[in-house]
């Protein structure tokens, strides 16, 4: 865990795994309990958490996509990730991972 705090596409890694977690939890959990149990709670504790660590993902991406030297397409792909249910732990496995190893 150290090792991967150490460097900024370590970083990424770890806001990418916590984002994808919490946008399982606001698509999965909250939003049926919103209108199915009519009670709005989740909803209103996860949507800030999920919305930082969304902004900081983009944030933190852009910044590894300048330091890597990406093409655009790569970047872009990692940043619709965000987006896309399961998307950043697919993006962790094909494209993040690999480049911490370099």
């Amino acid at each position: 865990m150290k090792q991967l705090l150490s460097t900024n596409i370590g970083r990424l890694r770890i806001i990418g795994f916590l984002e994808g977690i919490s946008l399982l939890v606001l698509i999965f959990i909250a939003v049926p309990f919103k209108y199915i149990g009519h009670d709005p709670t989740m909803v209103k504790a996860m949507g800030p958490v999920h919305g930082a660590l969304f902004l900081l993902f983009i944030v933190n991406t852009v910044s590894v996509g300048v330091e890597q030297k990406w093409q655009f397409k790569t970047t872009s792909k990692v940043l619709l990730a965000c987006i896309i249910p399961f998307g950043t732990f697919y993006i962790d496995r094909k494209i993040l991972r690999n480049t911490a190893a370099v």
